[in-house]
């Protein structure tokens, strides 16, 4: 008798010592390094902690093309991802490659979600042209500029508080860049001359506020486009030859040179906000930054911008309670957008990016209305993150910019070249 009772006592403390249900597990990729990869490990350990019934099994992969061939590859053989980043300019190429999976409206209801709490910008580049939705965009990453404000002081360009002002021409800014230099900026401008993404970005956002396309009805450089990229190099040949930006400057050189207090100004992306916050707070700058949106130099508001976004690979077979937990995921990374804002993106989720809280991000707040004139990338299989158009732009658009090719010749090359990659 005292044997039986053992025995079912056993058996009860075994039982009680199983879990009282099996947690989904959620497989998740990203190419998420620096701070943006600290950032998202501490949204994902938040989210396992308050849902011991989801857990996220993070896994970060190398960024750019060894992360999209990786992905291309696990949907062939069947063995992606339950949900992975990625970059909305990439949205073409993947969808060629059909490596998406459509998200519904019925997704994004059990997410909590619904298209119109997105700036429409980032919907239209996360759908296809039938307007079917196949990633749910995350932030607004953009260039914008970063100003050392002791080279402006006492000049039309500072407000009496401080504020940057003035600029709202290509010749303002090329007077602001003057001014600085004989302030005794050496190099009143850095931005990275000599690398792909640097180059490219600031040539499509002078492109695009000429009203430019890049890419249109499957052709490159249509019409009166090619002219406009022409002049876009021109401006960032004649930037060169007044001495206003480096020679040849690979990323770390132009973040060092503004970081350094020898430029004025620095065209980078919102990721380097917290380099400039953190410095700050170290009292390693030794000036007064900000950062503002790319002022309007050629007529038309625009800014070269990305986002990242949360996608499902195409051919998942997963249950209806996976799919709903992986849009749990992504629902609940939308609403606590606010922590990956201190990286120095604004919120593609509308209610965080009009919250108070995000108001008082600063300088965030300050170049958050950047996210209603979003220039994305082509529709094209040939742009976007590490694409043939970042290829262009280091080997013609560089060069030319430096002396060693007339804008105009740049200019019909990158066309020639791009538009054989298009057939």
């Amino acid at each position: 008798m005292n044997y039986v009772k053992r025995l079912l006592a056993a058996g009860a403390m075994s039982f009680a010592a199983l879990p009282a249900f099996a947690a989904q597990n959620v497989t998740w990729w990203d190419f998420l390094s620096g701070g943006d990869g600290v950032r998202m490990k501490a949204l994902i350990q938040r989210f396992n902690e308050e849902h011991p019934d989801i857990q996220i099994n993070g896994t970060t992969l190398e960024w750019g093309v060894p992360f999209y061939t990786k992905v291309r590859t696990s949907v062939t053989v069947g063995q992606g991802p339950d949900v992975m980043t990625y970059h909305l300019s990439r949205m073409p190429l993947g969808l060629e490659e059909n490596v998406l999976d459509t998200i519904s409206d019925e997704d994004m209801a059990a997410a909590g979600l619904s298209k119109s709490d997105f700036f429409p910008a980032s919907i239209a580049a996360a759908s296809d042209e039938n307007g079917a939705l196949h990633a749910v965009p995350f932030d607004i990453h953009s260039i914008v500029l970063y100003v050392n404000k002791s080279y402006l002081k006492g000049s039309r360009f500072l407000d009496d508080k401080g504020n940057v002002t003035g600029i709202e021409s290509l010749a303002d800014f090329e007077e602001a860049m003057a001014l600085a230099k004989a302030n005794g900026s050496d190099t009143p401008l850095s931005y990275a001359t000599g690398d792909d993404g640097g180059t490219y970005r600031v040539f499509y956002t002078l492109m695009k506020q000429q009203g430019g396309e890049l890419i249109a009805d499957g052709q490159v450089l249509p019409g009166d486009n090619l002219g406009k990229a022409a002049k876009a190099i021109e401006i960032m040949t004649h930037w060169h030859e007044e001495g206003w930006q480096p020679e040849q400057a690979e990323y770390p050189a132009s973040v060092a040179l503004f970081t350094s207090g020898k430029s004025a100004f620095h065209m980078n992306g919102v990721w380097e906000v917290p380099t400039m916050i953190d410095l700050a707070a170290q009292n390693k700058l030794g000036f007064e930054w900000t950062a503002i949106q790319i002022p309007t130099l050629l007529g038309t508001t625009a800014t070269w911008a990305d986002s990242h976004a949360f996608a499902i690979p195409a051919g998942s077979k997963m249950s209806p309670e996976k799919r709903k937990a992986v849009m749990t995921v992504i629902g609940w990374m939308e609403k606590n957008s606010l922590a990956w804002a201190g990286a120095g993106h604004i919120p593609a989720y509308k209610p965080v990016a009009t919250s108070e809280s995000f108001k008082e991000m600063e300088p965030n707040a300050t170049y958050s209305s950047l996210a209603e004139t979003a220039a994305y990338d082509p529709r094209s299989v040939i742009a976007g993150v590490a694409s043939p158009v970042y290829d262009a732009s280091i080997n013609i658009i560089s060069p030319a910019m430096h002396g060693y090719m007339d804008p105009q010749q740049a200019a019909e090359q990158l066309q020639a070249e791009l538009q054989a990659k298009l057939h």
